[in-house]
């Protein structure tokens, strides 16, 4: 009898020595964004991303003005003096899902020809994965119909013609 009220003891000083904790937090939709982007760059040995709120701003007026102006379409990024990489999903597409979509072409990208497959594009990917880029700022919108628009911005641009993204 006396080993089990040691074994009753030792349980309970775990027990009380243990910290319990709730579930983890949510992570917001900016952290998503930036750990989708910093694991794809990761995989590459490119470091990582920082968010940058001037950027999400920024992204945020594009889709919002998407949204309102021109039905959830694709923005003009012509001007802008950022990197770009735009998303549309005819569903509440979350953070993760858009990157992922835009890593997806990692799969059509040759490293040591600087080229895309042919009939494949592999720019979303590469600019994801610009080692020069480090600020980025994302933005969804959900559009009237339940489409979601998402932009997210780069600072400095990536794609630079001639050159490698890592």
């Amino acid at each position: 009898m006396p080993m089990l009220s040691v074994i009753v003891f030792l349980s309970l000083a775990f027990l009380a020595t243990t910290t319990i904790s709730g579930p983890e937090p949510n992570p917001t939709p900016a952290d998503q964004f930036l750990s989708a982007h910093n694991t794809a760059r990761s995989d590459v040995g490119v470091g990582p991303l920082t968010w940058s709120p001037k950027l999400a701003s920024n992204a945020g007026q594009i889709v919002r003005a998407q949204r309102d102006q021109k039905e959830c379409g694709f923005a003009d990024m012509g001007s802008s003096p950022y990197g770009a990489n735009q998303g549309w999903a005819s569903y509440p597409a979350s953070p993760v899902e858009v990157v992922d979509s835009w890593v997806g072409p990692k799969a059509y990208y040759n490293y040591t020809e600087n080229a895309c497959a042919p009939a494949h594009e592999c720019g979303t990917y590469t600019q994801v994965v610009w080692r020069k880029s480090v600020g980025l700022g994302c933005a969804q919108a959900h559009c009237p119909k339940g489409e979601t628009l998402t932009v997210c911005l780069y600072y400095p641009h990536g794609n630079v013609q001639g050159e490698r993204p890592y």
